[in-house]
């Protein structure tokens, strides 16, 4: 799964390269599907994507303030920032763990872990058609969705030689 949350990371980045042309007004407009805006659904992923690699882990939930990340600097920031907790809680990760039941705060139901991490992969990939859309809708470059060419196929021979998770 190391491969997708590359894939994930590498796509978010070239999405913050395109939009950080836009004005913040351009940003921060009210627009249909995601959470709003762009700069609001920027910030939705990474919190998300942190919120629920902690809970399967047991850890505290950590919920940062939008208010407190009014450009897409500070958003993008807040993303490396996500991205470096979750590598460092997901590097030990293996695939023992993939079966293991989970439960978050937020829901009654318990989880499976494997589970949860595909489902914070797929909520990306969500995201990522939106940010499509805007761009088209902007007339701006959109990134590729595509998952070849992007040196990701080494990763997965390694995750296949090392059975892990991340």
């Amino acid at each position: 799964m190391k491969s997708w949350f590359e894939y994930n990371w590498q796509v978010r980045d070239e999405w913050f390269e395109v939009y950080s042309q836009l004005s913040t007004e351009e940003l921060i407009k009210e627009r249909t599907g995601g959470v709003g805006s762009i700069l609001k659904t920027f910030f939705h992923i990474a919190d998300v994507e942190l919120s629920w690699i902690r809970a399967i882990e047991g850890l505290e939930d950590w919920e940062p303030l939008y208010e407190d990340y009014q450009t897409l600097e500070a958003v993008k920031d807040l993303s490396d920032g996500c991205r470096k907790q979750i590598l460092g809680i997901l590097s030990n990760a293996d695939v023992s763990k993939e079966s293991t039941v989970v439960c978050v705060s937020w829901r009654n139901e318990p989880l499976v872990y494997g589970e949860v991490l595909r489902h914070v992969i797929a909520h990306e990939i969500h995201h990522i058609g939106q940010f499509s859309v805007w761009a088209k809708e902007l007339d701006i470059k959109r990134v590729s969705a595509n998952f070849m060419d992007r040196g990701l196929g080494q990763t997965l021979l390694q995750e296949k030689a090392n059975r892990t998770i991340l």
